[in-house]
């Protein structure tokens, strides 16, 4: 499954919330349909709380390998350690789909 893509078309056509903090918030808050965060965040620290959080309020989770390709993914021209999808758009049915191979 590719989350990027995933991720660009809700960026598209949903809401995306983008960087650690405003992920976490959205994960507290409940309005986040997926957290996708990137493996090669320095220190690791910074996104270690995550699948935790999300386990805790039944989100769908998951690790891709770059920060840099997760920016370029949601549309901003510098790397992001984290992205929430808040609102799919068209990515509902990937999302979905995503959430039932796990």
């Amino acid at each position: 499954m590719d989350f990027y893509s995933i991720v660009e078309k809700a960026k598209k056509t949903g809401k995306v919330d983008k960087g650690t903090n405003e992920v976490t918030k959205a994960i507290e808050l409940g309005v986040a349909k997926l957290v996708v965060y990137a493996a090669d965040v320095s220190p690791k620290e910074i996104v270690a709380h995550l699948p935790a959080l999300c386990k805790e309020k039944n989100i769908l989770c998951v690790e891709v390998d770059s920060k840099q390709k997760l920016g370029v993914a949601v549309g901003i021209g510098v790397s992001t350690a984290a992205v929430a999808v808040i609102q799919p758009g068209e990515a509902d049915k990937d999302i979905a789909q995503a959430k039932k191979s796990k």
